[in-house]
C-alpha cells in the first residue's frame, strides 16, 4: 500500500496519504504539463482581457455581459484549481498528497468544473429570452435577476460537490491508495475503497446527470426554441443577425461539452485507457477556459466594436497629443 495509513478499528482505514500517479509509462508527459502551464498563463491574461474590457466599456454593461464576466472569472478559478497542482505535483516529484488535501483538491477540481457547466446555462437561457422574448427582455433578464440566477449557480454546485466529497469520508482504503488520474478525482479515489461504495457510485451518477447531461440536455431544448422563433422572423438578415448573437455560445457549448461526453460513453460501453482518459480530461478542463474569451472577442459584434472603438478614440487621441 502507499502510503502510511491511520486505522481507527480492525477495519475502517483511512489513509494519511495518496500518491497520484499521473500517465503510465508515457515518454516526455513533462513536456506536456509544460504546454498546460503555457494554456494556464494564457487562459489568465485573455480571461483578465475580456473582464477588464467589459467593466471599462459602458456599452457592455448589460445582463449578457454580466454572465460573460461571470463565465470569465469561473474560467480563471477553474483553470488555478487544476494546472498549478499538475505543475507542483509532476514537474517537482510531488505526486504524494495528504487525505485532506487530496479532498481539497477534488472539491475545487469538481466545483469549478460544475460552474462552467452551469455558467454556460446561464448564457443559454439569456440567449433564449432575447430571442423568445425580446420585448421583454429587460424586464425577465434584469441585472439583479441575473445576479440571483449566478449566485443560485454557486449554491447548487457547491451542495452536489460538497455531498460528493464528504461521501468520501466514509470509505475504508485498505488496499492501494494510487490515484490513476492527473489530480485526486472522485472516481479514481473512491474505486479505491474497500467497503461499500455504492452511495459513492450513486452520487457519481448525480454529479455527472446534473451537472453535465442536464444542463446540456437544456440547451439543446433552449436551442430547439430558439430555432422555432428564429424560423418565424420574416426577413433572412433578421435570422441571420439573431443566429449570430448564438454563434459564440454554440461553439463554446460544443468545445465543453463533447469531450467530456465522449470520455464518459467511451469508458461506459468499452472502457478508455488511463493516459487517454487523463489526457482528454485534462485538456477538457483548461483548453475551453483559454478559448471561451478569444471566441467571445472574434466571435460577438458587440465586444469586436467595443474593442475598435476604444482603438479608434486611444489612436485618436495619440494624435491629439502629437499635434
Amino acid at each position: 500500500m502507499t502510503g502510511e495509513t491511520l486505522v481507527s478499528n480492525n477495519t475502517f482505514v483511512r489513509p494519511q496519504t495518496f500518491f497520484v500517479t499521473g500517465f503510465s509509462d508515457m515518454p516526455y508527459s513533462d513536456y506536456y504539463y509544460i504546454f498546460l502551464l503555457f494554456i494556464y498563463i494564457l487562459t489568465v491574461l485573455a480571461n483578465s482581457l475580456i473582464i477588464l474590457l467589459i467593466y471599462v466599456e459602458e456599452s457592455l454593461h448589460s445582463p449578457k455581459y454580466v454572465a460573460v464576466v461571470h463565465l470569465a472569472i469561473v474560467d480563471i478559478f477553474a483553470s488555478s484549481a487544476v494546472v498549478p497542482k499538475i505543475i507542483h505535483t509532476f514537474l517537482f516529484d510531488a505526486q504524494v498528497i495528504t487525505y485532506e488535501a487530496c479532498l481539497s483538491n477534488m472539491f475545487f477540481s469538481h466545483f469549478f468544473a460544475a460552474m462552467e457547466s452551469f455558467s454556460l446555462i446561464v448564457l443559454a437561457y439569456d440567449r433564449f429570452v432575447a430571442i423568445c422574448f425580446p420585448l421583454r427582455y429587460h424586464i425577465i433578464v434584469s441585472h439583479t435577476k441575473m445576479l440571483k440566477i449566478l449566485g443560485m449557480t454557486w449554491f447548487l454546485a457547491f451542495i452536489i460537490v460538497g455531498i460528493l466529497v464528504a461521501l468520501i469520508t466514509r470509505l475504508s482504503f485498505c488496499k492501494s491508495t494510487a490515484v490513476t488520474s492527473y489530480f485526486c478525482d472522485h472516481g479514481p479515489v473512491y474505486h479505491l475503497a474497500c467497503n461499500d461504495t455504492y452511495p459513492n457510485f450513486i452520487m457519481a451518477r448525480i454529479f455527472i446527470t446534473s451537472v453535465f447531461f442536464a444542463p446540456l440536455t437544456l440547451i439543446v431544448c433552449s436551442y430547439a426554441a430558439i430555432l422555432n422563433a428564429v424560423l418565424k422572423i420574416a426577413s433572412a438578415e433578421g435570422r441571420r443577425k439573431a443566429m449570430l448573437t448564438c454563434t459564440s455560445h454554440l461553439i463554446l457549448v460544443a468545445i465543453f461539452y463533447i469531450p467530456i461526453s465522449g470520455t464518459y460513453i467511451a469508458s461506459m460501453i468499452s472502457g478508455i485507457h488511463q493516459n487517454a482518459r487523463i489526457f482528454n480530461n485534462s485538456l477538457s478542463a483548461t483548453i475551453p477556459a483559454l478559448l471561451n474569451p478569444i471566441i467571445y472577442t472574434l466571435k460577438t459584434e458587440e465586444i469586436l466594436n467595443a474593442v475598435k472603438m476604444r482603438y479608434k478614440r486611444r489612436t485618436a487621441e495619440l494624435d491629439t497629443m502629437n499635434h
